[in-house]
C-alpha cells in the first residue's frame, strides 16, 4: 500500500471526519474506495462489460436477424 498527501481546506476535512463518522468510517477510507473506483472497473460495470462481451458472440437478438416472436408462441398452452 502507498501513502498520499494532499491539501485540503481544514474547514472540508473537518466537515468530512464528521460525516465519515457518522457512516462508521473513515476520510482515508473513503477516498481509497474513490480512487479505486476512479481508477479502475467496479464489480457492477465489470459484470456489465462481461455480459456485454458474451451477447455480442450470440444470435440472440430481437433485431432484423434475430428471433421473431408471435404471439402464439408466446402464449401456447
Amino acid at each position: 500500500m502507498a501513502n498520499l498527501t494532499v491539501t485540503i481546506d481544514a474547514e472540508v476535512l473537518k466537515r468530512a471526519r464528521i460525516r465519515a463518522l457518522e457512516q462508521g468510517t473513515s476520510v482515508n477510507a473513503l477516498v481509497a474506495e474513490y480512487l479505486a473506483s476512479y481508477a479502475g472497473e467496479d464489480d457492477a460495470r465489470a459484470a456489465m462489460r462481461e455480459f456485454l462481451e458474451r451477447t455480442q458472440h450470440t444470435h440472440a437478438s430481437s433485431g432484423p436477424e434475430g428471433r421473431t416472436w408471435r404471439r402464439e408462441d408466446l402464449y401456447d398452452l
